[in-house]
């Protein structure tokens, strides 16, 4: 039985770029860090120190976003009759389960060092495991593939959902209980990271390149010669990634395509900054 790869898992970490975690974008007063005055000077933190810091905030919530992506093409490929990824026990939450030798480790480590040797910024980019899927087995192949494709990013959005309500709900919490702010503080800040990585990861992987969520939409969308020469181009789809990583005008397009996610992140947290507390602006600085 043939077997398709859903989503291939390319997208379902995408382009982290340290300085997206260092300093989070939003509204001024989820950025209003201590400064000299009346609040005293804070002294810096040690860049090492700052970045295994941002390494145990992040890594927890996008390896849980990550894995509900894959969980979500899986079962969404059950609903629709498909229970390839099922027998091949992907329905996990076993981290183990979804991790590729190359796409989870070796692929991150080759990107972080080979743009750390050549100067400029750190580029991180792999994925997990693919979910194999048989898009023969959909009830409708048509309207499955499409709703298997899209069932990670809306995977995603409700993670999104989710971290602003826990933000909020635990910012209530340490109104009631200030005693518990500092622990409050660092899920926050956690919370924080989760809409920022779930919206970049929504369009990151809707981008219309092979094999990305978005190139199973957009197939559909093309005329039936146009599609057919669109699938077979998708063997250079890696390559064409890695290029809008490294390239000038490959992170222009980047920018330009992710600035949905930084509007919906801004606008998240617009509505979740009246409920930080205190420690959490601390974790994010």
């Amino acid at each position: 039985m043939t077997e398709v790869k859903q989503g291939q898992g390319f997208g379902t970490i995408g382009p982290v770029r340290r300085a997206r975690f260092t300093l989070p974008r939003g509204p001024a007063t989820l950025r209003a860090w201590r400064t000299p005055g009346s609040q005293g000077a804070r002294r810096p933190r040690p860049v090492p120190l700052h970045t295994l810091q941002t390494i145990l905030l992040v890594a927890p919530i996008l390896l849980f976003s990550v894995i509900a992506h894959e969980i979500a093409h899986g079962f969404a490929a059950l609903q629709q009759g498909d229970r390839t990824a099922l027998d091949a026990g992907r329905l996990s939450w076993n981290p183990l389960k979804h991790i590729d030798p190359y796409l989870t480790i070796l692929l991150p480590l080759i990107m972080l060092t080979g743009s750390a040797a050549i100067g400029g910024r750190l580029v991180v980019f792999g994925g997990a495991k693919p979910v194999p899927v048989d898009p023969r087995n959909y009830k409708h192949i048509r309207r499955g593939d499409i709703i298997v494709s899209l069932a990670g990013v809306f995977t995603n959005f409700l993670i999104a959902i989710a971290c602003a309500g826990i933000f909020v709900l635990t910012g209530l919490l340490a109104r009631r209980i200030p005693s518990l702010e500092t622990s409050i503080g660092i899920l926050q800040a956690m919370m924080v990271f989760g809409v920022e990585l779930n919206f970049v990861l929504i369009f990151f992987n809707l981008l219309p390149i092979p094999p990305l969520d978005g190139s199973h939409v957009m197939k559909y969308l093309l005329p039936r010669p146009l599609a057919i020469k669109y699938v077979q181009f998708g063997r250079f789809g890696m390559l064409i990634l890695i290029a809008l990583l490294f390239i000038p005008a490959g992170d222009v397009v980047l920018r330009t395509w992710l600035k949905p996610a930084s509007a919906a992140t801004d606008a998240f947290l617009s509505t979740m900054a009246p409920y930080a507390v205190e420690s959490a602006r601390q974790w994010l600085q």
